[in-house]
């Protein structure tokens, strides 16, 4: 049974505690999509897709022109840093690697980290990479924004250990073991038959422990979680799901697990992808979100749940040509599709979210968790304070 809890903070309240508490999200979108849209970017963007590209290729271009508009355009890097600050997010873990094919796995992720710090370079008086837990305090106590460099997938890694550290040592210090299909490590979580581990895999969580890497089963099979809580000798998390109890889904995780993974001292981030949380409507709001972290917290106990929103928003804007129902693939006909999702994995444009457009609408998830009853100590800790724990026990 959910805990009952009664208001004690106001909307204008909570949003004040919002802006001064130190505030974490787990699963924020990749540096160089959702946080810029210039008017260059508009152009390049409507032109592919005036070629007839698809959203998938079109949006790659646009996102493609990020780091050149932050570095030479005030204007944009003006525009970047204004999205933070409504969001009012001190730090957040934003991925450098996901689903791609093995032969160019180890390449994208370079250019994704070199991108990641371009960012941060040109905006070094606001941004910061995290590396351990005092980088997020400074981070807070200065007014800066911090960057955990993570990935949700292990294909950068192909069959060679020793590119692990080779990633430590440019940042790295996230790691989802897999995505949502096969990988050397293991299996996903949309996988067919979702088996665990492989020897390769333990030997990678084993090297993630001991360079302190956090070890992430987000995406992967239940299995797979199991296993990595077995073998792990740090504390596992879930930077970005959500509950199979409130709202079944394969993507979601059960309550057994989640409650493991708290008796191991680890950490579940709730996301905020529509599609996800509920599936009667096409759109989802808050409250769907607020049921899923009740019910978490009241598993796993409040000093183990976070937020991981992994959510894209819109700030990038397709033209009306392009109907918001449109399958989100780059491929061709003949191409395999590997990030796992299928049209009943309700991961289209048609679902959408209510009450959180976009990344800068972060402080209306503290305003209705504290609508819900949750007390400034339990926001405190939900916004932030957990995860910073739990990230000062594994990496330091």
């Amino acid at each position: 049974m959910v805990k009952q809890r009664i208001q004690t903070l106001s909307a204008e309240e909570a949003k004040q505690l919002h802006y001064e508490a130190l505030v974490f999200d787990s699963q924020a979108p990749p540096p160089t999509r959702s946080f810029l849209f210039t008017n260059n970017m508009k152009t390049t963007l409507d032109e592919s897709v005036a070629r007839g590209m698809s959203r998938d290729h079109a949006l790659e271009i646009a996102c493609a022109m990020v780091v050149g508009e932050v570095q030479t355009s005030e204007e944009a890097r003006k525009a970047y840093l204004d999205l933070w600050e409504r969001a009012g997010v001190t730090a957040a873990s934003v991925t450098c690697a996901a689903t791609s094919e093995m032969s160019v796995a180890f390449d994208d992720a370079v250019e994704a980290i070199a991108n990641a710090r371009a960012i941060v370079d040109a905006l070094d008086d606001n941004l910061t990479v995290i590396l351990k837990g005092s980088d997020i305090d400074r981070a807070h106590r200065d007014s800066k924004h911090g960057l955990i460099i993570d990935f949700q997938d292990t294909t950068p890694f192909g069959g060679n250990l020793g590119r692990i550290e080779f990633f430590f040592n440019l940042g790295l210090r996230i790691v989802q073991l897999t995505y949502n299909l096969r990988n050397l490590v293991g299996d996903g979580c949309l996988e067919s038959y979702k088996s665990g581990l492989s020897y390769f895999g333990k030997d990678v969580v084993r090297c993630l422990n001991e360079l302190g890497i956090v070890v992430d089963v987000s995406h992967s099979s239940e299995q797979v979680a199991w296993d990595a809580l077995e073998i792990s000798s740090d504390p596992i998390a879930i930077t970005h799901s959500f509950s199979s109890s409130v709202c079944y889904h394969e993507r979601g995780k059960s309550d057994e697990l989640a409650r493991a993974i708290a008796d191991n001292g680890g950490y579940f981030g709730v996301l905020i992808v529509p599609g996800f949380l509920q599936n009667k409507r096409l759109v989802t709001t808050l409250d769907d979100f607020a049921d899923h972290v009740e019910h978490i917290v009241d598993i796993m106990g409040i000093d183990h749940v976070g937020i991981g929103s992994d959510l894209t928003g819109n700030i990038i804007q397709f033209p009306d040509a392009i109907p918001a129902e449109a399958e989100h693939s780059g491929r061709r006909h003949d191409d395999f599709g590997w990030s796992g999702f299928r049209k009943e994995h309700r991961t289209s444009g048609e679902y959408q979210m209510e009450g959180f457009n976009n990344f800068g609408d972060w402080p209306n998830i503290t305003m209705k968790l504290a609508e819900r009853g949750f007390n400034e100590r339990e926001l405190r800790q939900l916004l932030g304070l957990n995860f910073l724990r739990y990230f000062r026990e594994v990496v330091g």
